[in-house]
């Protein structure tokens, strides 16, 4: 299979090294110049929950370079997702299916804005930490599940054939009829230590051991519970806290990406992660002021960071 990888940082970098290494023709298109000129020359390097492995791909900093593809993959970040939809048009197919991966609310419906509900998945990960240790080279923590879903629909024969691409891959990949609630599920724990994380600096673990961190951050998580049972999203718990406190507990020392965004001085994805809840609340007649103040203070941070970074 012909799969093209819009965006190949940390998380696109490992799709594309364990799809590679499967066996798929892997196109790994990226803006860094010299990450896509130390693929040409060196191969991708892959480290971590997954082995260790150099693989030999192709890259690009231009998704028309492709010609055709069976599969596309947009992993770029939120910001970056609608000129990485319009980018990828040349190479659709009639059958081409358009996978987005991204944190956070609204990144899902700018793509089928543009490319069309019809050829639209989603996926959900969790659990992978990775990070980006040079041009042509990434690590990765951990490597939980891949979840997957029809942006519109239940579950298709073409979702599980796009599943069966990723198991081939290595990795743990399940299916849903509802994806929008897993995304949701995520989100509820992400609204909960990107922004308290990012303010404090503190790790998730340290966040759950300070009592005024920890009562920020779990507000952050009630409040957006309550955004999506008003939205009438069908959730898998009933008590925010103590599902947001379980997720954070397996991961003590992680530190979430919107922090390292704010230590490397560049701006964060607040906008879809806790600055979505408060526009999200208002839409069903409730109000998000905790996750709306974290909002403005990253925004505040984020006013006095390098143009362009």
């Amino acid at each position: 299979m012909r799969i093209a990888i819009i965006g190949t940082g940390a998380m696109g970098s490992v799709y594309a090294a364990l799809l590679a290494d499967a066996g798929h023709d892997v196109w790994a298109i990226d803006a860094w110049p010299e990450h896509v000129a130390a693929m040409r020359e060196r191969g991708l390097r892959v480290e971590g929950a997954s082995g260790d492995r150099t693989v030999r791909l192709n890259a690009s900093e231009r998704a028309s370079d492709v010609e055709r593809a069976d599969l596309v993959i947009i992993a770029t970040k939120a910001d970056g997702v609608a000129d990485a939809a319009r980018s990828v048009e040349p190479i659709l197919g009639s059958d081409t299916v358009v996978l987005t991966i991204q944190n956070g609310l609204g990144s899902a419906e700018r793509v089928a804005e543009i490319l069309g509900t019809e050829r639209v998945m989603i996926g959900v990960v969790g659990g992978f930490g990775a990070s980006m240790k040079g041009p042509g080279h990434a690590h990765h923590n951990g490597m939980e599940f891949m979840r997957l879903g029809e942006y519109e629909g239940s579950v298709s024969e073409r979702l599980e054939r796009t599943a069966e691409v990723w198991r081939s891959g290595g990795f743990k990949v399940l299916t849903f009829d509802d994806i929008h609630k897993m995304v949701w599920e995520k989100l509820i724990c992400n609204v909960t230590y990107s922004g308290t994380c990012t303010l404090t600096g503190l790790t998730v673990g340290q966040v759950q051991a300070s009592e005024e961190a920890w009562s920020v951050a779990s507000g952050c998580g009630r409040e957006a519970y309550e955004v999506a049972v008003a939205s009438a999203i069908n959730l898998s718990f009933d008590d925010p806290v103590a599902y947001v406190k379980a997720f954070g507990e397996k991961i003590p020392n992680a530190r979430p990406s919107m922090l390292l965004d704010h230590l490397a001085g560049r701006h964060s994805e607040i906008d879809v992660i806790n600055g979505a809840i408060p526009p999200a609340a208002k839409k069903v007649g409730r109000d998000a002021p905790i996750n709306r103040m974290v909002s403005t203070l990253i925004r505040a941070k984020e006013s006095g960071f390098t143009t362009g970074n």
